[in-house]
């Protein structure tokens, strides 16, 4: 007798949740903070500089505690991790109301916010629920998920500026935090599960095969001792630091890029914008992907389309074809994320994923931030994005090297249960 199972699949609701839960995560704190920036210099009377190093802290600290997020969730399960941290992310936010005009308060509150953000709404915490509910979709299902910080990125920013028109700062973060606590907390802490065994489920819906003696399935991968060893780690740290830098570095420049070269502002504003539409493509074209190619493949794709966007932009073009290179740069900014996660868990399992995922995006985070460092120390020395942007490029192309030097697979893509060549269940003998 067969058992009725929901026509579709409880995996896709956390795949919704996910989105929900990261809307105003990323979009709020790293998208929408140079709407916030102005505000911030003259409410503190600082140098741009001044300011700008709070982000600086929000980034840093946040890098280096992703890995100890992963191991937490390794340890307690996902959703006590999201549920916990993205509470005090909410309160961090509403904690706004209190800071005075001295700038180190404002550092103080970046900090906790690098803090509570690098455990809560995060792309790691969300990473690890999605690898677990889903195998052969898995590469989609990222992609999807990671769309509510695409379409975050671009409601966000918007209505972050109406606010601050209106109510301040200030006030602004604090209504941000309520809408975090009000809105996706609720919503984590009824539908969201660690993996589909609680909800008797197997991933990707498929049909759970009870056998004889029954005993629970150990959590495949190795153990983070043996990923640490593993050449394979390191040639995947080096990829993602490479790209997030070069990625990050161009992205976050690409205004000032089209402003020097004489193109007014609202063309440069296109620009951008193009750069977040091939984020969000981006997002669900390599997640499309990765589940039907091998991943360094689509990675070297998608890489590719960046290095060239940047070799573009390196060239001094303009008009057109410039624009065209936004694009690109944004599709390889797009499929970062998610094809980090899927060949995390392809190469070493899911055992200790959220440790190894957590140190593979601390260092993509920290490698962002020197990237883009160090395109405005190289346009402050030479006075031009020339130099800069040719570094990036041959940063790009070594990450692309390296992609070759990838292996197989160790832990695969299962294929479908064929019903006519399941096992029947065996009943137990009393």
């Amino acid at each position: 007798m067969t058992s009725k199972r929901p026509r579709i699949f409880y995996g896709w609701m956390i795949v919704f949740v996910s989105a929900v839960g990261l809307f105003l995560g990323p979009p709020l704190m790293i998208f929408s903070f140079s709407v916030f920036f102005k505000s911030l210099v003259q409410d503190f009377h600082a140098s741009r500089a001044t300011v700008s190093f709070a982000f600086s802290l929000f980034n840093t600290v946040g890098a280096l505690l992703i890995p100890c997020t992963g191991m937490l969730i390794d340890r307690f399960g996902a959703k006590r991790v999201i549920l916990w941290f993205t509470l005090l992310y909410g309160l961090s936010l509403c904690s706004a109301l209190w800071v005075g005009s001295a700038v180190w308060q404002l550092y103080l509150l970046f900090i906790i916010l690098g803090v509570t953000m690098a455990s809560g709404p995060a792309p790691v915490t969300y990473g690890v629920v999605i690898s677990h509910w889903f195998n052969r979709n898995r590469g989609l299902a990222l992609g999807m998920s990671m769309m509510g910080i695409g379409i975050g990125s671009v409601v966000v920013p918007i209505l972050s500026q109406r606010l601050i028109t209106i109510f301040g700062w200030r006030t602004t973060f604090a209504i941000f935090g309520g809408a975090v606590i009000l809105l996706p907390l609720p919503i984590l802490a009824v539908l969201l599960q660690n993996d589909p065994g609680q909800r008797g489920l197997q991933p990707d819906g498929d049909e759970k095969i009870q056998l004889v003696p029954a005993r629970p399935p150990a959590r495949e991968g190795l153990t983070w001792h043996e990923i640490w060893h593993e050449p394979a780690f390191w040639i995947l740290i080096c990829i993602f630091s490479l790209a997030g830098a070069s990625v990050h570095g161009a992205a976050l420049h690409m205004s000032a890029i089209f402003t020097d070269r004489g193109v007014t502002a609202e063309r440069a504003a296109i620009a951008t914008s193009l750069v977040g539409i091939a984020v969000m493509l981006g997002r669900l074209g390599s997640g499309y992907l990765l589940d039907r190619l091998f991943a360094p493949r689509v990675a070297i794709l998608f890489y590719g389309a960046t290095a060239l966007g940047i070799a573009i932009l390196c060239a001094g073009t303009s008009g057109p074809l410039a624009l065209s290179a936004s694009f690109l740069v944004g599709l390889g900014m797009g499929a970062e994320v998610e094809s980090m996660a899927y060949m995390m868990t392809r190469y070493f399992g899911l055992r200790a994923f959220g440790t190894a995922y957590g140190h593979a995006f601390g260092a993509f985070m920290l490698a962002g931030a020197a990237g883009v460092f160090l395109m405005g120390a190289g346009f402050d020395r030479f006075h031009s994005y020339t130099i800069p942007l040719a570094a990036l490029c041959g940063a790009m192309v070594f990450a692309l090297i390296l992609l070759t030097r990838l292996g197989p697979y160790r832990y695969g893509v299962e294929t479908k249960p064929d019903k006519s060549t399941q096992p029947i269940e065996v009943p137990k003998i009393a």
